[in-house]
């Protein structure tokens, strides 16, 4: 493959928003469209016909994911809340049901809509939906996870009359392999222009010169006509710093015919340029507005951020002109509890926790993310690979999106692409993932085709898909070597699983830049120390960064009277629990072991719990010991435990109740000292040894019995706004305050105030269990409620009890 120089800076395209460094703001041309629907499950006749009486359905708002409400139980024991045994995606979904769902919104035309353009823009609907406005069908889109819109001009009502907007969603047949939630789950816009305006995604903004003295921004802007021969007409850009203050602008004159399309181009030097980075993610803003005289006939305010990125074998991945490693990892589209729903302060936190520890990059697998999810990546400072696809024209499983790649292959590419291509956070498209003709004849095709309709949208950005060993029954003969022809049509090489090929293939292409794009949690450091050694290998990702639904048991470890490997655990797992973030977001073993290989930490310990006697443990190759970050093992007391220690120091020792257990001398090519210890109540100690100075200690204490329980907000002020939340963490505390692990309780929650409970929930895989009950039990001492305004300021109380403990309350005010 050829070296590729890549240099560029990207922008993010809000569309219709603009965003603070807090908060975001609709311009007028948009407005949210997420309230007022009805839903109802099922199939529906004539549901899409204004007079069809919806008045017993369903008030909902979105985003909604019906997929995680409960079902009918009627004392069925295959039941249990939103999970079913019969499930036709059993573990691959959760066992969660999908079906056909109908939405149905109505409103009126108003006079802000006479003689304006109307469209209406979906985020995402999973999956396959047709929408009909007063009986007119507007459309078909299969695709689950892209965004779509359509022209409603046509069909509204005269001012005055009211409009019908009917949606059906079908999640049917076996058409996943992980939780995908069903219905609505994205927002919803309603756009409202001028019959002369911007297109959707119609503004494209890159750099062609930066330095730290001055930046030249090209914006190109696609504008429209619906109306005759307008003349005398002015498009301006003015960009603005993130304190509001002009640093440049551009105004060039227009003139239009109508059905005219043009493309107008725009430079402006700025100087001084704030640059964009993970480390100090810089936004501006680019106000353009089409004006005729003093009148604005449109305006939209766009977010950006300047920075450059090279990429080559030689030096490896630079931001700014700075080497940069990607400590990323792979993400599912849910949000835990929450389902799929895309709340945008759920979709900030999950970026907000993987940063926090020590994540400076995700990988949408395998599809494009919520526009929230991206804008938070901007604000907050993570980088992106965007993927499109997890399967071509042949199929993974039986009803999948194979079904409709040829006919749609390209218009779904271009939504993600114009959609996101201006989003500082994305600095790779990923064109598939373990495609399985990956290196057929029409494989190859294929990926020509995409890789060029990518670049010809965005020529700024590296282009990768992700390739794995032969797993197919069908491919078992091929070997590895024959990968190189697909490799030579992208930008980086994605390698799944096999960082043991990066150094025998860099000696045959030299040139080829390797990104592990999906790597397991117990070759940590393997990964690590091929990037940190060699510039043509730019990072890795692993499987996963974050719990999530579906894909049951991906993590499993189980006790059993024999090693034997089971392919799946089956009912009742429904979480993957292969993430170093647990579902509700704490950190789990394996999160730890990451901080020593990224030396985020000097130092961390974990104490494997006590295996039952006769039988012998089984993990997963995406899995992790059945070992936790604690000393309060009651009942096991003179039984030997094992103690790992996870240290970049040449020597460890470990003492406990201040007595010395050991020592031990860590080779150059582990992290790990392994000890056995009987296990006493008291204080466990660790500590580096480095020139015969003890450097840093880490210590795990015995918690006392059960006491009182403690509440902890990730806020506890927030926005009066239903896309807010609070997730508020459930701890069992002793009488020192000292969280007590490995205790499972169920513990009561009510709610005052101007909030209510959208979720509660813990992380263990297998507790099956309704998301919206009053009451959850603890796993290993936690549980957790997600809060969220109704609307009004004022202030929530939560209130959490279990029986013989110190209930605990805290307070949340709403702004």
């Amino acid at each position: 493959m050829k070296t590729r120089l890549i240099i560029f800076v990207l922008a993010m395209l809000t569309s219709c928003q603009f965003q603070t460094e807090k908060q975001e703001y609709f311009a007028d041309r948009s407005q949210p469209f997420d309230q007022g629907w009805l839903f109802a499950k099922d199939s529906v006749g004539n549901a899409q016909q204004p007079v069809y009486d919806d008045s017993k359905w369903q008030e909902i708002e979105l985003p909604h994911d019906w997929s995680i409400n409960d079902l009918p139980n009627q004392n069925d024991e295959h039941i249990i809340g939103p999970f079913n045994k019969r499930s036709l995606g059993f573990t691959q979904t959760g066992f969660t049901m999908g079906g056909t769902g109908w939405y149905r919104k109505t409103f009126k035309t108003g006079d802000g809509l006479n003689n304006k353009q109307v469209t209406i823009n979906f985020d995402g609907v999973y999956m396959n939906s047709d929408v009909w406005l007063n009986g007119y069908h507007l459309g078909n889109h299969p695709h689950g996870y892209t965004p779509f819109h359509y022209d409603l001009t046509p069909y509204l009502n005269p001012v005055g009359q009211e409009n019908v907007l009917a949606v059906r969603v079908k999640n049917e047949g076996r058409n996943s392999r992980w939780y995908s939630g069903s219905g609505i789950y994205r927002h919803v816009w309603l756009t409202i222009t001028e019959n002369i305006h911007v297109v959707p995604w119609g503004i494209y903004i890159t750099t062609s010169e930066v330095s730290d003295k001055k930046a030249t921004v090209n914006i190109q802007t696609t504008v429209e006509s619906k109306q005759p021969l307008l003349t005398n007409m002015i498009l301006v850009t003015t960009i603005l710093s993130s304190k509001g203050q002009v640093v440049g602008e551009s105004k060039q004159e227009l003139a239009l015919d109508i059905n005219e399309a043009k493309i107008v181009e725009q430079n402006i030097k700025v100087t001084t340029p704030l640059l964009w980075s993970v480390e100090t993610p810089h936004l501006y803003n680019a106000v353009t507005e089409i004006k005729k005289g003093d009148t604005v006939l449109d305006k939209i305010n766009t977010q950006f951020g300047i920075r450059t990125i090279q990429v080559d074998a030689k030096n490896g991945l630079r931001i700014n002109g700075n080497n940069i490693l990607l400590r990323g990892g792979c993400i599912h589209h849910d949000n835990g509890l929450l389902g799929a729903a895309a709340i945008d302060r759920a979709e900030e936190r999950k970026i907000e926790l993987l940063k926090a520890n020590g994540f400076n990059a995700i990988r949408s697998s395998h599809n494009p993310p919520s526009s929230h999810l991206l804008n938070a990546c901007d604000r907050i400072g993570m980088l992106v690979i965007d993927e499109a696809f997890d399967m071509w024209e042949e199929p993974k499983i039986p009803d999948d999106y194979h079904l409709n790649f040829r006919d749609r292959w390209q218009r779904d590419l271009q939504a993600m692409v114009l959609r996101d291509r201006n989003h500082p956070s994305v600095i790779m498209w990923s064109i598939g993932n373990e495609i399985r003709e990956r290196v057929d004849t029409s494989g190859l095709r294929i990926t020509k085709q995409l890789a060029k309709e990518v670049r010809r949208l965005d020529p700024t950005r590296p282009v990768t898909a992700a390739l794995c060993e032969y797993w197919e029954p069908a491919n078992k003969d091929k070997k590895w070597s024959e990968t190189e022809p697909a490799f030579e049509l992208l930008d980086v090489a994605g390698y799944n699983y096999l960082w043991q090929l990066y150094e025998q293939d860099h000696q045959q292409f030299p040139d080829r830049i390797i990104l592990g794009t999906e790597t397991l949690p117990n070759e940590a450091l393997e990964n690590w120390n091929m990037a940190e050694n060699h510039p043509y290998v730019i990072g890795d990702f692993v499987w996963t960064a974050m719990d999530y639904l579906g894909e049951a048991s991906v993590g499993r470890a189980y006790y059993d009277k024999k090693e034997r490997n089971r392919p799946t655990m089956g009912w009742p797992w429904y979480n993957a629990w292969c993430g170093d973030i647990d579902l509700i977001g704490q950190k789990k073993p394996q999160s730890y072991y990451r901080d020593v290989v990224w030396r985020n930490r000097p130092i961390a310990m974990a104490v494997h719990e006590p295996i039952p006697d006769g039988m012998v443990e089984n993990i997963s190759r995406w899995g992790w010991p059945q070992e936790w970050q604690s000393w309060t093992w009651s009942g096991s007391e003179g039984k030997s435990l094992q103690v790992r220690v996870f240290s970049r120091a040449p020597m460890v020792r470990l003492l406990l109740n201040g007595r010395t257990i050991g020592e031990q001398a860590i080779a150059d090519t582990s992290i790990t000292a392994v000890f056995d210890v009987p296990y006493q109540p008291g204080t466990l100690k660790a500590v580096n040894v480095e020139n015969g100075k003890e450097t840093a200690v880490i210590e795990l204490k015995t918690a006392g019995i059960p006491h009182g329980l403690r509440l902890i907000a990730d806020r506890t002020n927030i926005n009066a706004d239903r896309n807010d939340l609070s997730y508020i963490t459930v701890e069992i505390v002793d009488e020192n305050n000292q969280l007590v692990p490995n205790f499972e309780i169920p513990v009561q929650f009510s709610i005052e105030g101007v909030g209510e409970i959208a979720a509660v929930g813990n992380a263990d895989p297998t507790d099956m269990a309704s998301f919206h009950t009053m009451e959850r039990k603890t796993f290993n001492g936690r549980c957790l409620a997600i809060v969220r305004p109704k609307g009004n300021a004022g202030v929530i109380k939560l209130t959490a009890t279990s029986e013989g403990l110190i209930m605990a309350q805290i307070l949340i005010k709403c702004h």
